[in-house]
């Protein structure tokens, strides 16, 4: 299964960097690109062990649904959720917050499997790992700009 890994340093405390990555609102704020909203489920504020949220999203030009579950949450050091249903065969997305220096390091493990068999291993070498790799890091960069905007205010 690809494994994409991306990591940031975000020059912000750790709780409000764990507690931004797991707002539904600014969710929808770090993924405009693909226009993702909240449709059922945890439609808005933080989401905790045991939440499913059904994200809407646009992705190559086609509207699609994907539910979450949040399966494990150490506060604020880590959260996991998995795919109930949506485009993939299956997914976990493990968010990891460790302390460093004045900030906080950012890690997400994205583990997923393609649908379609052999087509979907052949849409990985040709296209979506590089894809999901691109979305993930835009994803931190904003993250990492609110974070540390709301820093500067604190």
């Amino acid at each position: 299964m690809p494994t994409i890994i991306c990591e940031i340093f975000i020059d912000a405390p750790i709780d409000l960097c764990f507690d931004l990555s797991r707002d539904v609102t600014i969710h929808t704020k770090t993924t405009g690109q693909t226009k993702e909203k909240a449709v059922e489920g945890k439609t808005n504020g933080l989401l905790n062990k045991g939440d499913c949220v059904t994200w809407e999203a646009t992705h190559f030009g086609i509207r699609q649904k994907l539910t979450a579950k949040i399966i494990e949450m150490e506060k604020p050091y880590t959260f996991k959720d998995v795919m109930v249903s949506g485009a993939f065969h299956s997914f976990t997305h493990t968010h990891h917050f460790k302390v460093q220096g004045t900030g906080t390091l950012v890690r997400d493990e994205f583990v997923y499997r393609s649908p379609l068999g052999i087509l979907g291993k052949l849409a990985d070498v040709l296209f979506l790992k590089r894809y999901m790799t691109s979305f993930l890091k835009q994803r931190s960069h904003e993250l990492k700009r609110i974070a540390e905007s709301q820093r500067i205010q604190i």
